[in-house]
């Protein structure tokens, strides 16, 4: 790699940004809504434990019943709450959906060939999405294109980086793939997420695309395609 590169590190946004919200929100989702009930019944003393715990302790409702912890779990995920509860639930129970075929990762059709170039031409790349890291790698693994995780250093959620509209989680990211902060490219179509980057001392760029929630805010630089980006 170039000594005067002045981009090592490229991080993505998934939902809106490498990939259709729709396809987050109707097929992983819907998925999830599902089987959730009858995952946490199934699960108790195990993988379910940490997720009704979780979830109970969030909600303020320390006496709530299975039943009752799946009724807010399924309001959350159906208002996008960002709960580390719902997204490790989430996680686990998408797993079974991509290695049965049931589920695929499904991207905009300018994101395979740019993670692939950039990969190439020796970016390191990495994900940070309020997905668990789990759902991630499933999503890039079982993509609807092919295989991408190989493109793919590591991933980041709630969890292992924290909140994505709070500069210390950029701040966090940047010391666990030691890169410097001024080194690194986000790409997320949300402003917010933008504005913790920036302040986290990383460059940005807004994805804007057709039909997607988030619309350009100043002051970033926007884009509509990854073809757009041009790291050096």
């Amino acid at each position: 790699m170039s000594a005067t590169r002045s981009i090592e590190a490229i991080v993505v946004d998934i939902e809106g940004t490498t990939s259709p919200t729709s396809s987050v929100r109707e097929e992983l989702y819907g998925y999830t809504r599902t089987r959730l009930p009858g995952w946490l019944a199934e699960n108790i003393g195990g993988a379910a434990d940490p997720v009704l715990a979780g979830a109970r302790e969030q909600a303020g409702r320390p006496e709530a019943d299975v039943a009752q912890v799946a009724a807010i779990l399924i309001d959350w995920l159906n208002t996008d709450v960002k709960a580390e509860s719902l997204k490790t639930a989430q996680g686990i129970i998408c797993a079974e959906g991509f290695r049965s075929g049931a589920l695929f990762g499904e991207f905009f059709p300018d994101v395979p060939a740019a993670l692939r170039e950039w990969h190439a031409a020796g970016f390191a790349l990495y994900v940070y999405s309020s997905g668990s890291v789990r759902n991630q790698r499933d999503w890039f693994e079982f993509a609807r294109p092919g295989d991408l995780s190989p493109l793919i250093s590591g991933h980041f959620d709630l969890s292992t980086a924290g909140p994505k509209r709070e500069a210390a989680s950029y701040e966090k990211i940047a010391g666990a793939i030691g890169v410097p902060a001024q080194r690194i490219l986000f790409l997320s179509d949300h402003p917010d997420e933008l504005d913790a980057a920036v302040a986290a001392g990383w460059s940005a760029i807004g994805v804007a695309r057709p039909g997607e929630p988030n619309g350009p805010r100043p002051p970033h630089r926007w884009i509509g395609d990854f073809a757009e980006v041009q790291p050096s």
